[in-house]
């Protein structure tokens, strides 16, 4: 059943339904009044609804039913990716929002090859998050992660305050078979806790780069024995998590 983050909580058990997702109902869905939808709140709070009313301004959804639980990971995860080429970083958003990260931070790093256009940074935001709300509705998720625009390392260290983890995926680990550090990390979050982790662009990241964030309290991990792309290894640090707090708890 077709999902939707509306805007507004309910008045009065009644959800109402503007703009882009308007279209998406009468033009892409082209569904009716007494079509059934599923409305996610602000709050994360679900609702099986009916379609009562479609205008041209607005459609209106009474509440059948209050569904209860949420498929959100019990634990708050940010991912941190230096700048890949291409299309890499809108698939890191889509792929990583149905393993349930909750906000994705792109990272000029030194070795990025990509370069940031300022004068784009709004719309290229602004496809981002569409992305990452498309991958929210699709997955069933409750909430819709935060993409932000790109941060350099200065400004991306005062973003990180409040974490209760900082990892440095460092490939480097992964090639002297470091095992220990995310192994102790995973096993020792609790539920309600935050992790941070970063990822270096194709190039990787450089000593110093690694340096300055270890400074600031990150642990530099490896995710196995094998080297990853870097639009893989946010796909395995988020299923080790899901595996771990989820499947293991």
């Amino acid at each position: 059943m077709q999902r939707y983050f509306v805007e507004e909580a309910a008045i009065d058990d009644r959800f109402y339904i503007f703009g882009e997702d308007l279209r998406h109902i009468v033009k892409v869905m082209r569904m009716k009044e007494g079509g059934q939808i599923i409305c996610v709140d602000p709050h994360g709070k679900c609702a099986l609804c009916i379609i009562e009313e479609i205008t041209d301004e607005q459609a209106a959804a009474e509440v059948v039913q209050w569904i209860e639980g949420s498929s959100e990971l019990p634990v708050d995860i940010t991912i941190v990716s230096g700048l890949p080429k291409g299309d890499k970083l809108e698939w890191i958003i889509q792929k990583g929002t149905e393993l349930g990260a909750c906000r994705f931070i792109p990272f000029t790093s030194a070795r990025s090859v990509v370069k940031w256009d300022a004068k784009k940074a709004e719309k290229k935001v602004d496809r981002w998050q569409k992305i990452a709300k498309e991958a929210a509705e699709q997955s069933h998720r409750t909430k819709v992660p935060e993409v932000l625009a790109p941060q350099d390392l200065k400004s991306l260290l005062k973003l990180c305050l409040g974490y209760t983890h900082k990892l440095i995926a460092f490939e480097e680990e992964a090639r002297q078979g470091e095992a220990s550090v995310l192994s102790k990390t995973l096993t020792s979050m609790k539920k309600g806790d935050s992790l941070i982790i970063l990822f270096g662009p194709e190039g990787g990241l450089t000593n110093q780069e690694v340096s300055i964030l270890q400074e600031q309290g990150f642990l530099a991990c490896g995710l196995g024995p094998r080297i990853l792309r870097t639009e893989t290894a946010p796909m395995y640090l988020l299923s080790a998590v899901s595996y771990q707090l989820e499947l293991m708890r």
